[in-house]
């Protein structure tokens, strides 16, 4: 069962026996009530239909792309999922906001009643959860499944991967939980940095810097800032010796001119805060094994994923935030 499962399985029962979750509170829930009451909706309809960890997924995508693209409405409620007028009511559909489940189902649209009130309404999460777990629930359970159910929504490879790699995690870990940061390298070693984003760098093409330097000595460790999976290892001229590493905020974390990896390390493991995935460096300028062209230090950068590209943000002032924070537990 897990031991971070258990208090959202209690949220869960309370959800089954009341027969719905209050959103409407007067007081702000806090970072822990919310994540149980979304724990409660994954585990109840994951246990009808899906596994939980799926259906996490998908929402917590949807809830990364709403904090970052200004094109897409921020659904209210404690599910972030929303579908298409068309995809709910069904594209042929005359009634745009269709709620009869009849005639969704008459039209081919997706939307279903999820909580037995007679009404298939795109502003319930009831009706919302049950009609992603109904769409996922027609392909098998196995990754490939999800895969190809997740295609057949999005119609986007990189989506794919994105809610896929957030599903293995949350699978692994056993919670949706995986917000913790910590600093990249040890605190507790001599180190520097400052803010370097968007500046001039000349090897290989006039282009600006997209991330951070952290200056420290030859052979310090290097640890992963987040919850991810190694999405990538290897060479490459620019960045030498580097790793990739996406997490669930759709996040791609890039650590590069590293000394060496983390021998045990590999593409496709799953990596959490602190966890060492290699050491500092001055690989890369030039073809594979090029070391040496600057002085020893890592360059961390983040790319965010908005559900269409890929684009670099500053780090600097999440590496200060991490710092403190790294720092205070070692206090």
């Amino acid at each position: 069962m897990g031991r971070y499962l258990i208090p959202f399985l209690i949220a869960a029962i309370i959800y089954v026996t009341s027969g719905s979750i209050d959103a409407s509170a007067n007081e702000e829930p806090s970072k822990e009530d919310t994540m149980q009451q979304r724990m409660a909706y994954y585990v109840h309809f994951g246990d009808l239909l899906v596994p939980w960890y799926y259906l996490a997924a998908i929402d917590q995508y949807e809830r990364n792309i709403q904090s970052v693209r200004s094109d897409i409405p921020k659904r209210e409620g404690i599910i972030a999922i929303q579908f298409s007028e068309e995809d709910w009511a069904g594209p042929l559909n005359p009634t745009d906001k269709d709620t009869s489940p009849f005639h969704i189902n008459y039209f081919g649209g997706m939307g279903m009643d999820g909580n037995g009130d007679g009404i298939a309404s795109p502003d319930d999460d009831d009706d919302i959860l049950f009609t992603m777990a109904s769409h996922l629930s027609r392909y098998d359970l196995d990754e490939e499944g999800f895969k190809l159910a997740l295609w057949e929504y999005y119609k986007n490879e990189k989506v794919v991967n994105q809610i896929t790699t957030i599903a293995a995690l949350y699978k692994h870990f056993n919670t949706i939980d995986l917000d913790a940061h910590v600093f990249p390298l040890p605190v507790q070693h001599h180190y520097s940095y400052k803010g370097t984003w968007g500046a001039n760098r000349g090897w290989g093409g006039r282009r600006s810097h997209e991330g951070t330097d952290l200056f420290a000595g030859y052979g310090t460790p290097v640890v992963s800032a987040s919850y991810g999976i190694v999405e990538v290892m290897g060479w490459n001229d620019f960045g030498g010796w580097r790793i990739g590493i996406r997490d669930n905020h759709n996040s791609y974390h890039y650590y590069a001119h590293l000394g060496y990896y983390n021998k045990e390390l590999k593409v496709g493991d799953v990596v959490e805060p602190g966890m060492m995935i290699g050491v500092v460096g001055s690989s890369g300028y030039g073809k594979e094994g090029t070391s040496g062209k600057f002085p020893p230090h890592l360059h961390y950068g983040i790319y965010k994923f908005d559900g269409r590209t890929e684009w670099a943000f500053d780090p600097y002032p999440s590496l200060q935030q991490w710092e403190r924070q790294t720092k205070s537990k070692k206090d």
